[in-house]
């Protein structure tokens, strides 16, 4: 092995999966929504985190959406 490597003739190119990189964000849950998703996380050996990601790309797919029900204050 060498002591030291010239990297300056390297060419180095675009990561192709950079557009399919997640971005973090911050987002508020119930802790009884967290302690869901680990409790089935934990038996998948799956982290809760992707599993919130894989169920929500699910629901995207299937253009499933939220059931709202929106009541006025007298």
């Amino acid at each position: 092995m060498r002591d030291e490597y010239d990297l300056s003739k390297l060419k180095f190119k675009k990561n192709p999966y950079a557009k399919k990189l997640k971005k973090q964000i911050t987002i508020r849950l119930d802790s009884e929504i967290i302690d869901y998703f680990k409790a089935i996380g934990n038996d998948n050996d799956i982290s809760y985190q992707s599993l919130i990601n894989l169920y929500l790309r699910d629901c995207v797919k299937a253009n499933k959406k939220p059931l709202t029900k929106w009541v006025r204050a007298s």
